[in-house]
Order: structure tokens, then sequence, then C-alpha cells
């Protein structure tokens, strides 16, 4: 794990506050060089509205083409029924909760939304 590597764990499904937050600041980081490494994790409720709404997927895959890692919990999109459409929009689909203990155990940088 690198200090230069951000990780957002973003669980707030508005869409005002991804767009306005989440993207404007992750997508910023790696084209402003803020951040070498940016990981957007996609946990809770997220994974449902990134399944559904066009201008969130729109700005996933801005993100994406910036270069940034977008991964969502497995468990929550196997039980939203998310799953698959999490896959075709090429997000990472993984159970979660071992590595974001040791991301807080190893103290990474990591902001939550």
């Amino acid at each position: 794990m690198e200090k230069d590597h951000l990780y957002v764990l973003w669980t707030n499904d508005n869409p005002i506050t991804a767009e306005k937050m989440v993207f404007m600041y992750t997508i910023n980081s790696l084209v402003q060089g803020w951040w070498e490494k940016v990981t957007l994790i996609l946990w809770g409720a997220t994974p449902k509205l990134v399944s559904e709404d066009a201008t969130i997927q729109a700005k996933i895959k801005e993100a994406q083409q910036a270069g940034m890692h977008v991964t969502a919990c497995k468990a929550c999109a196997d039980q939203l029924g998310v799953t698959q459409t999490l896959e075709d929009l090429k997000i990472e689909v993984k159970y979660w909760g071992q590595p974001l203990t040791e991301l807080l155990k190893n103290n990474e940088r990591l902001l939550t939304i």
C-alpha cells in the first residue's frame, strides 16, 4: 500500500453528492496529479444507484478513463441484484470486508462519503 493512494469509500446514494463531491474530487485528483492512484469503493446503497443512473454511469466511465480503479462490495451488489450490471460497467466486484479492515489497520488514506 502506498501513501500516495487515496481510497474513497462511497456509501451515500445521493446523486448530487456523487456528482458534486465524489466524482468532482476524485477525477480532478487524478487529472491534476493530487494523488497518484485513486480507488473508488462502492458500498451500501451506491451499487444500486450506479446500476440505475445513466448520468452516474457516465461519471464512472469518465473516472475510469482518468485512471481510477472502481470496485464494489460483492455482498452489497449480490443482495441488491446488481452484480452483473456493475461488471458490465467494468467495475470490479469483490468482497471488501477484509481488505477494508487492512486499509484501516494500515492507516491508509481513506475518505468516507
